[in-house]
């Protein structure tokens, strides 16, 4: 037995400090000033025994504030066998990416990555896509043409200068329903195109390709309740915008001049409305396509999920839509613009006094290329959009694990005949 100086106490001089269990067992013994809390108490000059000693290969430094069992990091040696893995020891943590199988990673979506998956979806499918909306795309283009012809006809008599009224109103009318039914053709085609193009990119997004008549054969059956969700939204509108012209009309009546300043900021009042609305019933067709829903059900989960993310829809919707108009603007203006130089030079000799009729050609064609143009731009858009539906639905109910689990259904049964549906998920 021995006198140690350092605190007056008697000790064994064989006996040794713990190292396996927590300091605070041995209330005698706390651990010196500035020694991490994990660490069990050694002496000063004794060392971890996961760290070595001086020497070729040691270092000779203390392990006070190191990690315990030799610790765990970029510069950290490989642990020592023989050092306590008892109290103090983590294991490594090792960070693990989330699966994606097919277009994008099954997690919540950035702006980018959501672009890149509908760019991505596009690509792998591109006669389901750009296929169908160049092909419906020509259709609303060659039925434009050909209601064209009457309007031009008419608008050719009011040239002449010789119009009864019962012709000028006849001209009106024509003017009419071209617009109507030109709006009406458009927009339906619209709906159809961005509610089909749903399945190749939920199909992509699980790592299945999709053919143009296997594109038609999955979505046969939700034509119908597609366009009956087209025309409750129509009749919605049409509603809307009849209740503002009538209270119009009614504020013109009583207050005359002064009407103005209601009706004006009325008009942007209407506006913001159907923008508010039009978000936030923007992902309806995709959740009719994919759950199964009727219209008004689609409806209902659109607005559902839209639900605190309606900025963040407005962003990316507007983004992607202005992204669209300008890149087909820039390419369709100037091939229109050579293509029609090309025939007014080329006809030029014989026109003489040519009528209206004679542009339909010229008409036709600068209606096709941008009507090709434009489908490109309104497949990309749909592939967004049904990448945002997807992407609020993995942010609120945990989509992906439903995704995973279709991935692997798909991997089994993928196929011709696999259609990616009803997705419900977790409602």
């Amino acid at each position: 037995m021995s006198n140690d100086p350092s605190d007056g106490s008697r000790r064994d001089p064989a006996w040794h400090p713990p190292t396996g269990p927590a300091p605070e067992q041995y209330p005698g013994y706390p651990p010196p000033s500035g020694a991490a809390p994990d660490q069990p108490f050694r002496p000063p000059g004794q060392q971890d025994p996961g760290v070595a000693g001086p020497g070729p290969g040691g270092s000779g430094q203390n392990s006070w504030g190191q990690s315990w069992g030799g610790g765990y990091g970029p510069d950290a040696a490989a642990p020592n066998p023989q050092a306590p893995q008892g109290w103090g020891s983590l294991p490594p943590q090792a960070y693990a990416a989330p699966p994606k199988p097919g277009v994008i990673p099954l997690r919540p979506l950035g702006l980018g990555e959501i672009l890149d998956g509908a760019f991505q979806a596009c690509r792998r499918n591109p006669l389901a896509t750009f296929g169908t909306a160049i092909l419906f795309q020509t259709i609303v283009a060659l039925v434009t043409v050909l209601m064209s012809a009457g309007v031009l006809s008419s608008l050719d008599q009011l040239a002449m200068g010789t119009v009864s009224p019962d012709q000028l109103g006849g001209t009106v009318a024509s003017v009419v329903s071209f617009a109507s039914v030109v709006t009406i053709i458009s927009g339906g085609a619209l709906l159809i195109l961005q509610g089909v193009l749903v399945i190749p990119v939920a199909r992509a997004v699980l790592n299945q390709k999709t053919g143009f008549a296997q594109l038609w054969k999955l979505s046969a059956r939700r034509i119908l309740p597609l366009l009956g969700l087209g025309l409750m939204l129509t009749l919605a509108v049409v509603v809307g915008l009849g209740l503002f012209v009538l209270i119009a009309i009614g504020l013109a009546a009583a207050l005359e001049d002064a009407s103005l300043f209601i009706i004006i900021p009325l008009i942007f009042a209407v506006f913001a409305v159907l923008t508010w609305f039009s978000i936030k019933l923007v992902l309806a067709p995709a959740a009719l396509m994919l759950e199964g829903t009727g219209p008004m059900a689609s409806a209902r989960r659109s607005w559902v999920l839209t639900g605190r993310n309606w900025w963040r829809t407005f962003g990316i919707v507007l983004l992607t839509s202005l992204m669209v108009s300008i890149i087909t603007s820039v390419v369709a203006a100037p091939i229109s613009f050579i293509v029609t130089a090309l025939f007014s030079f080329s006809d030029a000799p014989a026109a003489g006094s040519a009528d209206a009729l004679d542009s339909l050609p010229v008409l036709f064609l600068t209606q096709v290329i941008s009507a090709f143009f434009a489908a490109i731009g309104y497949a990309f858009q749909s592939g967004v959009t049904s990448l945002l539906y997807i992407d609020l639905r993995i942010r609120r109910e945990g989509f992906d694990v439903v995704l995973l689990a279709e991935t692997e259904r798909a991997a089994g049964q993928g196929g011709p005949g696999y259609r990616p549906g009803p997705l419900e998920g977790l409602r």
